[in-house]
């Protein structure tokens, strides 16, 4: 495996020569995401970016827990960690690199751990139904990994390094070139822990529980003709990663994964037109070692390759967009003989600005699958500036997901027969702003249908589906800013309250908690700053009969950082994680660490 990433590295430096990027006047990121930033404005956007990717030192987990209402299921520091949008299930969260979704094809879901944010310029947590620019998956929400061309920014290099507690570390790369026509993009980084916490209140620690993770992005982009440009993105990782042990007689296990990621776009403007064609290929491998001593694995191997055709037409506050796609996917495995599954399909998007406070969209989709009929899928959406101080919001859709690979064809469990999951949900948005504050109030619906779960049957678990699940809540999120002189002062505060019902036994989900809330503050003056994070997670249900449960906890963090530079490009700070020293487990039997600390740098120059 190691060899495999050195010759990709190596392929991947060859065909950077040969990239380019876009030439339309938007932000270089957007047509490698365009329907995130042209079609999804009914929907509430949240772009983290900056400082804020900086201190999570590369943890999607730790990012997402105190900067979104995303309930973040982790099986322990460092192991299997994956998200709930509104308590729907993991796999129904869409994880979107670069405008296309990157699941995994075995389990329909990306695992949070192995993904270090410090690889992209920035990502967007965008909540409710995408399926119509994302297909099969994105019922819940979506989650977008951006990678940004930029151009006339000559040499810019950064440097970012931590260490903490549990030998844990941090290593993260960023160098870009860029003039009128040329530029070039690298980023490399790796983290890693012995991660062996102690567990509160015994005299164990967490036994088994190292692991690391790696990546090497690579993009490039050439403006060769008036409109015309070329661009690649690429992306490898592999990551090792010990599971840690439930009890004093766990046998020792370890997982590894390797993944690759490779797009060549070619862009075209003319007058009114954009067009946008990508081709794609995405390889997904895993070994599980059943035991440490043992060169005996279960694997899976998977390999996809897409390609997607983007027509766009503009004029007068109108935009109109048409989107064909293709993908081809085929998996093996130890316990998946072979596997293929093709999908087509075709959409189209359209929003209108009626006029300066109130604009509309609407789209359609329809897939071409080889193994299922998938429906017919719509979004509509209405944004109301009714006053400078509110905003109105209105958003309807119908999403779809299909079984995966391990749901149809896992030995013992797999089931041929299971149906895909539908969706219909629709949210009212309301935004108030007061001077230096801003208030978003959201309530939604969604109803699913044939929903898939994993369910224990005795000692097996097999999917199922489980039949209508009704999913309704609200979410609130406050935001308050001021700056006088050097001093500047920032508040963030947001809360959801969430009801995920199985309407046949009219019980909570599991794993889905009812309140969710996250609160941030943060001070600077000149050269120092400190900030505070806090999380509170409300009980979850271990069981689907609600007769057991975890209790709900609260997480607090603190951290103190030093500018000093010409131009205060250099960072020192140290972070104090779990202030309080809090006891608690997000999934049962998996304690989680203690107060622990943490120190970082980061250089720009």
């Amino acid at each position: 495996m190691k060899n495999k990433i050195l010759f990709l590295c190596m392929m991947s430096m060859f065909r950077l020569v040969f990239a380019q990027s876009d030439t339309v006047q938007l932000n270089e990121a957007s047509i490698s995401d365009s329907y995130l930033l042209r079609f999804t404005e009914t929907r509430k956007t949240t772009t983290l970016s900056g400082s804020v990717l900086q201190r999570s030192g590369g943890s999607a987990v730790s990012l997402l827990n105190f900067n979104s209402l995303v309930y973040l299921k982790e099986n322990g520091a460092g192991m299997v960690a994956s998200p709930s949008f509104r308590g729907t299930t993991a796999s129904q969260t869409a994880v979107i690199w670069n405008g296309i979704n990157v699941n995994s094809q075995f389990l329909g879901q990306s695992d949070f751990n192995t993904l270090n944010t410090l690889a992209f310029d920035n990502i967007s947590v965008q909540a409710g139904g995408g399926s119509i620019g994302y297909g099969s998956g994105a019922v819940g929400g979506s989650i977008h990994l951006n990678n940004e061309i930029r151009f006339n920014r000559g040499l810019e290099n950064q440097i970012s390094a931590r260490y903490g507690s549990f030998n844990s570390y941090g290593m993260n790369l960023k160098s870009t070139y860029s003039n009128d026509q040329l530029s070039l993009n690298l980023a490399m980084g790796r983290v890693g822990s012995d991660n062996d916490y102690e567990i509160h209140e015994t005299d164990l620690r967490n036994a088994n529980g190292e692991y690391y993770n790696q990546y090497l992005n690579l993009s490039a982009a050439y403006r060769f003709r008036p409109g015309h440009s070329l661009k690649l993105h690429s992306h490898i990782s592999d990551g090792k990663r010990h599971f840690s042990l439930i009890g004093l007689n766990s046998i020792q296990s370890k997982y590894e994964d390797y993944n690759s990621r490779f797009m060549a776009e070619w862009d075209y403007q003319s007058g009114n037109w954009i067009s946008n064609l990508k081709l794609v290929h995405l390889g997904e491998e895993y070994r599980y070692f059943p035991t440490l001593q043992t060169v005996d694995y279960e694997f899976g191997d998977s390999d996809t390759w897409m390609a997607r055709y983007d027509l766009g037409w503009n004029k007068n506050n109108f935009l109109l967009n048409a989107i064909l796609d293709f993908s081809h996917t085929e998996g093996i495995g130890s316990e998946i003989l072979w596997a293929k599954r093709q999908i087509a399909s075709a959409s189209l998007l359209w929003k209108h600005q009626l006029n300066s406070k109130l604009l509309y969209e609407a789209s359609i989709r329809q897939e071409f699958a080889d193994s299922y009929r998938p429906p017919f899928l719509y979004s509509l959406g209405l944004k109301w500036e009714v006053s400078k101080f509110y905003e109105l919001r209105l958003n309807a859709s119908k999403n779809f997901r299909m079984p995966t690979f391990n749901d149809l064809y896992w030995p013992g469990s797999g089931n041929l027969d299971l149906k895909p999951e539908t969706s219909h949900q629709a949210e009212l948005g309301n935004q108030f702003k007061f001077g230096n504050f801003s208030l978003d109030i959201l309530g939604y619906y969604n109803s699913v249908k044939d929903l898939l779960q994993w369910i224990p049957d005795g000692a097996i678990w097999a999917p199922q589906n489980i039949g209508k699940v009704e999913v309704y809540g609200l979410e609130s999120q406050l935001n308050y800013e001021r700056k006088w002189g050097n001093h500047n002062f920032e508040i963030q505060g947001s809360y959801a309250y969430t009801v995920s019902e199985n309407q046949v036994t009219q019980k909570q989900l599991m794993y889905v908690p009812f309140h969710k809330a996250t609160a941030s503050a943060g001070y600077s003056y000149r050269w120092i700053s400190a900030y505070y994070q806090f999380m509170y997670n409300g009980k979850v249900f271990t069981d689907t009969q609600n007769e057991h449960e975890l209790a709900a906890y609260p997480v607090s963090n603190f951290g103190l950082e030093f500018a000093f530079g010409r131009n205060r490009d250099y960072k020192i700070g140290a972070q104090v994680l779990n202030l309080w020293d809090e006891a608690y487990q997000n999934v049962l039997n998996r304690p989680m660490p203690g107060r622990n600390f943490n120190l970082y740098i980061n250089l720009k120059f």
